[in-house]
């Protein structure tokens, strides 16, 4: 490695966030000095790596995998592997090789804190990452010093029609001309024509789905009654699927409402909040309101569609999830939270260890100071300003990510030395 470069280095990339991001990334590894690889999957991962020199096409199905990619990082000497998401079984397996190896892994996934920030970390994330295993002691330890006015949670996910644009435009390619890697079977379950028809169905409903949320939503808020708040996630996503308890999102509704009946005044009413990119995929709406009325509870019970959740947790009394990152919005209000699976905020500072039906009953508050120290934990750790999906997102992401990449230490450790990384995301972003 030069005194201004990085060379030696040879970052290889598996599968990315739908759209430009990866390969806008590797342009700036290479301005530092850096080689980069590619390998993909299906003509969406191609036509979003535009050099061919660097493309490597894997076309043989997948059951070899675990042995070819060893092979390939010992042949092309890798010396970092870069990644959306940890759990999916290519990337699992590619860890694995990597860490085997010696090779740093650098993980990219959506913003613990989002929308305005997303995720990098080394080595794994979510249920994977480093913070599972850090008390709020030690980051409070670690942030000694460090005297830092913290930004608002965002209210809304601005890069909404970016994200489900890039997603509908992956998949169409996909689709149309993926006849060479035919051989290659996706990690979904659903088959590529299914998944184009579904972002092709949330296009052309955006308008009826906003009005239904905005009927829906003021029906609540014009109710006069007081509600909890349960946070849905998608059911194919990987934080519901390897970190949480529940085989489906029916599972988890089921649970929640059996506690909402046991436990909650019966003045109480409970409102499931849909992700913002649910897409219909299973039938939500319906196993609510199925389950809502075996219990007897379907008056009190209330389904809105995804979009803005600022304002129905400012009036909500409690909020349950899974491990959804929107949950951190209700922390940052001082809401109740109840959460079933792992997650980088499941700390016993500010989350309830009750039984659902007892928190429903009477939901133990967080410690609000010891939440805003964790927050300010991420801020200076793993969350980086900017977005995978618009072109102001990118920019901002890239000018800040790069250099985090480059460093010979990890955000974590970075901190804990007392030299923590330049971090401009703790400014309010607007």
């Amino acid at each position: 490695m030069t005194a201004q470069g990085h060379d030696g280095r040879t970052f290889l990339f598996l599968q990315g966030p739908h759209g430009p991001f990866f390969w806008q990334l590797s342009r700036q590894l290479r301005a530092a000095g850096a080689r980069t690889l590619r390998i993909g999957f299906n003509r969406g991962d191609e036509v979003f790596w535009p050099e061919r020199a660097s493309y490597i096409a894997r076309h043989a199905p997948l059951d070899s995998w675990a042995q070819d990619i060893a092979a390939i990082l010992d042949e092309t000497a890798v010396t970092d592997l870069v990644l959306y998401g940890d759990t999916r079984p290519i990337h699992a397996d590619a860890i694995a090789a990597a860490k085997a190896r010696g090779i740093i892994v650098h993980v990219f996934e959506e913003g613990y804190l989002r929308p305005y920030w997303v995720t990098y970390e080394r080595g794994g994330a979510n249920g994977h990452s480093r913070i599972m295993g850090r008390s709020v002691q030690d980051m409070r330890r670690a942030l000694e010093g460090r005297d830092t006015d913290l930004p608002d949670a965002p209210a809304r996910w601005g890069e909404m029609r970016h994200h489900v644009f890039y997603g509908a435009l992956y998949h169409w390619f996909v689709l149309v001309a993926n006849r060479r890697y035919a051989a290659v079977r996706p990690h979904r379950a659903l088959t590529v024509r299914q998944e184009f028809r579904l972002y092709l169905r949330r296009l052309a409903l955006m308008p009826l789905h906003w009005l239904d949320r905005i009927l829906a939503t003021r029906a609540i808020k014009t109710g006069g009654f007081p509600y909890h708040l349960a946070l849905l996630q998608l059911e194919h996503d990987a934080s519901f699927r390897d970190h949480g308890p529940f085989a489906s999102q029916a599972d988890f509704v089921a649970t929640v409402i059996a506690g909402f009946t046991e436990g909650a005044p019966t003045h109480h009413h409970l409102v499931f909040k849909a992700h913002p990119l649910e897409d219909g995929r299973v039938p939500v709406r319906k196993d609510i309101r199925r389950i809502a009325e075996a219990h007897g509870v379907g008056h009190r019970v209330h389904f809105v569609r995804g979009g803005k959740l600022a304002g129905l947790l400012d009036e909500a009394r409690s909020a349950v999830t899974v491990n959804s990152t929107a949950a951190q919005q209700a922390l940052w209000r001082g809401l109740p939270l109840k959460c079933f699976g792992k997650a980088v905020y499941l700390k016993p500072e500010f989350v309830s260890d009750q039984p659902i039906a007892a928190f429903f009953r009477d939901p133990l508050r967080p410690d609000s100071r010891a939440y805003r120290d964790f927050r300010q934990y991420l801020l200076e750790t793993s969350q980086v300003t900017g977005s995978f999906y618009s072109a102001r997102g990118r920019r901002q992401l890239l000018r800040l990510v790069i250099d985090l990449m480059l460093s010979p230490e990890d955000a974590y450790d970075a901190l804990d030395s007392g030299r923590p990384a330049p971090r401009q995301h703790l400014l309010a972003v607007k």
